[in-house]
């Protein structure tokens, strides 16, 4: 076996061996390390100092616990976590996840693919996330209140703005966020810029909400100009009904686009004549202030509405024409099944807006058939990107405008696009985003690991 092929096999290996029960984090590393092999070769420097072994293992994890009171007097426990993966180019940045299906190996599989997307900003961040197997749904604001101050009771000796700044994810949205900030503030009697997705009010930044969803949508339009091609009258599949989700149907709609799909975790719509404006304004009042179900829009518009199935599932059984996908759900959203049910739709091109959204097989889909494939560390850097110009914007004390953020966020996703590129070509791989992008941002944390010797 070649040299570089025995580095790579023998790391992931031993996470494989030594993190066990952890399969979305093996997952990650073994999507990242094998397309990082034609780096062993080039880089002697790396092998010997380890950079390899060292770059999957996490600085540090804590573990804490999270108890606080219900509505009804019981007292309630959950897990809280924080993964401060990798601080070699800037503080920890990275996102606070509240979902039952958090865990230690969910939360460290985020934590390293955060790495590789906040290098790829060209913003000095590097790579954390944290969260808790609290479930907000269905929870009364005074709950979530209560929750947020007592996971904060402990969170807040880990992070600080030079050192560790999370942000929101799934399930911590602009209501959880200002009960952690205000009990952080309250705390250590300081405000700072320790907490991203705050409210303009205090210290957020205009277009964050906006800003994964749009940058999803921005880095798809640089792979379609690549053929010649842009998003004017194609039929767009959004999963999901969320923050992203929300966000690139406006961006699709304003280029555009017709987007035909949402979703939430009971079922899908299908919306043949386009999720406009005035529809998109319905989700968001739907979603954002009455915390309703997708089925309420089916019934509003009278649409079909598919009980039980993914987006993807709709597409691939019912046999609906698909131009592009943009995946902004969960990790693992689209498998083998599903992503030939794409390619048999039509499609040429997926943009990642959730985390690691395809597994491998789908992965090995979309490149076998020459789809356009924007991996989420590339396609959905958006939102760390636009969380690094509000903590720019807190440590001036200023606020950029709107158009100004926009801008920022479209120059960064150019850069990404140029900086995948750019590598994959350099490397062997041309053409092959996924490759690109993990070796972009690969290279520029190996580097700085490389300069501060052995720790």
């Amino acid at each position: 076996m070649a040299k570089s092929s025995s580095v790579i096999k023998d790391v992931i290996d031993i996470v494989k061996t030594k993190e066990t029960a952890q399969p979305e984090f093996h997952q990650a590393v073994e999507e990242v390390l094998t397309t990082l092999e034609p780096t062993v070769a080039k880089h002697p420097e790396f092998v010997k100092a380890k950079i390899y072994e060292r770059i999957v293992i996490p600085d540090r994890a804590i573990l804490f616990r999270v108890p606080w009171v219900d509505d009804t007097g019981e007292v309630q426990v959950n897990r809280g976590f924080r993964v401060e993966f990798n601080n070699a180019i800037g503080p920890y940045k990275g996102g606070l996840r509240f979902h039952p299906s958090v865990n230690l190996g969910i939360l460290k599989f985020l934590g390293f693919e955060q790495i590789f997307k906040n290098a790829l900003t060209t913003l000095p961040m590097g790579g954390g996330k944290g969260g808790s197997d609290f479930d907000p749904k269905g929870k009364s604001d005074d709950e979530v209140m209560r929750f947020c101050y007592s996971f904060m009771r402990e969170l807040y000796r880990h992070i600080g703005p030079n050192r560790d700044v999370p942000a929101g994810d799934i399930g911590v949205g602009g209501r959880e966020i200002g009960y952690l900030y205000g009990y952080y503030k309250k705390i250590v009697n300081e405000h700072t810029g320790v907490l991203t997705g705050k409210g303009l009010e205090y210290g957020g930044s205009l277009i964050r909400p906006e800003a994964t969803g749009y940058g999803t949508v921005y880095f798809a339009a640089e792979m379609l100009a690549t053929r010649g091609n842009d998003f004017s009258g194609k039929r767009v599949a959004i999963s999901g009904s969320g923050n992203v989700s929300q966000y690139a149907i406006e961006k699709v709609n304003q280029l555009g686009g017709i987007p035909i799909t949402a979703s939430d975790s009971n079922g899908t719509i299908i919306d043949e004549s386009g999720i406009d404006t005035r529809k998109l304004a319905y989700l968001l009042e739907l979603k954002n202030n009455r915390r309703g179900r997708i089925k309420e829009y089916a019934q509003e518009h009278k649409v079909k509405y598919y009980e039980g199935k993914s987006v993807w599932e709709v597409i691939k059984d019912e046999g609906i024409k698909v131009d592009i996908a943009l995946p902004c759900s969960t990790q693992n959203e689209l498998n083998e099944a599903t992503a030939q049910g794409l390619v048999t739709a039509g499609c040429y091109c997926v943009s990642e807006g959730a985390n690691m959204p395809s597994n491998p097989e789908a992965i090995k889909i979309f490149q076998n058939n020459g789809i356009l494939f924007g991996p989420a560390k590339a396609a959905n850097a958006g939102g760390v990107a636009v969380s690094g110009l509000e903590m720019s914007q807190n440590s001036m004390r200023l606020m950029w405008s709107r158009e100004e953020v926009d801008a920022k966020l479209l120059g960064i996703m150019k850069s990404i696009h140029k900086t995948c590129l750019d590598n994959a070509e350099a490397y062997g791989a041309k053409g092959d985003y996924l490759t690109g992008a993990n070796i972009g941002g690969f290279i520029k944390v190996a580097n700085a690991m490389l300069s501060y010797g052995i720790l």
